[in-house]
């Protein structure tokens, strides 16, 4: 069982393996994440249950968190959960027009946040790695 204080550096690592994992399959397989946007635009059980999941995750992160405004990895954890949920409500209530707009930043530059992806995710790891 993970510490109190560090409880935002695995949330971090897991956040970190997640990003690099999704970095390496569209690398790999370029355009996969416009193709994924493009079903989640057209079916409304994904997007209904995408936002269940966005906000509930989002939730449980935001919770779990241990705030310490002294911590630089505590906010960001804690913002990023408060965001997810957010997201999740956005979902529910707009999932359409955002996910139009969402694959139409990602059709113009997909390669480019997926090479985003994979730099962040790596960043997140070490500096959670760094923190144990």
């Amino acid at each position: 069982m993970a510490e109190a204080d560090q409880i935002s550096a695995w949330i971090i690592l897991f956040m970190g393996l997640y990003s690099l994992g999704a970095g390496l399959g569209e690398v790999r397989l370029p355009g996969s994440w416009a193709a994924m946007l493009d079903g989640f635009e057209n079916n409304e059980a994904l997007r209904f249950l995408t936002g269940i999941v966005l906000l509930s995750l989002g939730a449980a992160i935001y919770l779990v968190n241990p705030w310490n405004p002294a911590d630089w990895m505590s906010v960001v954890v804690t913002i990023i959960g408060g965001g997810m949920a957010l997201e999740g409500v956005v979902m529910l209530g707009f999932g359409r027009p955002y996910l139009h707009f969402i694959s139409k930043l990602f059709g113009k530059i997909d390669i480019i946040w997926a090479w985003l992806a994979l730099v962040l995710g790596v960043a997140a790891i070490c500096a959670a790695l760094l923190r144990f």
